[in-house]
């Protein structure tokens, strides 16, 4: 069995996390890789239903994601997630429980991220109509030592992207170059 790991996608709102994430598990699958992702937008309304956003659910939301990605880590499965999880505290508590964990800080100014916000939450947190709003009235502790630190400022998603599953290669948790099996 191949070994199992977790890269955790964490950075505000905006910065590009799904849509590097999405990418990355495209690429893994096209290569046969054993992949499944948790976006906490989808987590956050089926597993974590009910949750608000206050500091104790958004920690039960992150850690819930952890569980499933600890129980698909350790038995060879890649697991991506694409969570805000705002607080480093709880990030370290996923880092501690998973297999070959990885953090990759999905950087993007404040100012980006609410130039890019097509669901125009940044404007409603702004004008004060969402509480508990992360980078704006809720705070977002940045990684301090990171696996990945991607600019998507500076990067194009392809280009983060390739990072990234460089980064798995050089791991060896992902053959370098490796191709989709053949079927015959």
């Amino acid at each position: 069995m191949s070994e199992g790991y977790v890269l955790w996608f964490t950075g505000l709102s905006g910065a590009g996390k799904s849509t590097v994430a999405g990418l990355v598990e495209a690429e893994l699958r096209r290569r046969g890789a054993p992949v499944e992702s948790l976006d906490g937008d989808e987590v956050r309304t089926s597993m974590s239903k009910g949750l608000g956003f206050s500091r104790e659910d958004r920690d039960t939301n992150v850690l819930r994601i952890g569980l499933v990605a600890q129980l698909l880590s350790r038995h060879g499965v890649g697991v991506i997630t694409a969570a805000i999880s705002p607080y480093a505290d709880t990030r370290a508590k996923v880092r501690a429980m998973t297999t070959n964990f990885t953090e990759v800080f999905v950087d993007a100014p404040l100012q980006t991220c609410i130039d890019r916000d097509v669901k125009g939450l940044y404007a409603k947190a702004l004008a004060g109509e969402i509480g508990d709003f992360t980078g704006i009235s809720d705070p977002y502790e940045p990684p301090t030592d990171p696996e990945l630190h991607l600019h998507t400022d500076r990067e194009r998603p392809e280009e983060s992207t390739e990072r990234v599953i460089a980064y798995l290669e050089q791991r060896g948790w992902l053959p370098a170059g490796s191709a989709p099996p053949a079927h015959g």
